[in-house]
């Protein structure tokens, strides 16, 4: 993986957390604490980088699809178990 790269998925991440950040400034709704920012910063980074390494291994691409597919449904499970608790 280039520093490019790498960089860009940091950014991309930084982007995204930022965006609950800035509704809290304006939303009572929005309410996160550090414990939030870093589970959902951990959640992302592995999905970020759990994606990258299927694009540059895989070349067959219907399982580098079908595996991309499965690791963005596991991060939507895990952040709605995580938000609202779907599973218990």
């Amino acid at each position: 993986m280039t520093i490019k790269r790498f960089a860009l998925i940091n950014l991309c991440v930084a982007a995204i957390l930022s965006l609950p950040l800035i509704a809290m400034q304006f939303d009572s709704g929005v309410v996160w604490d550090a414990h939030d920012f870093g589970m959902m910063a951990i959640l992302l980074l592995t999905t970020a980088f759990s994606l990258e390494l299927i694009f540059r291994k895989m070349k067959n691409k219907r399982y580098r699809a079908l595996s991309m597919a499965s690791v963005i449904l596991l991060l939507l499970l895990i952040w709605a178990e995580l938000a609202v608790g779907i599973f218990h």
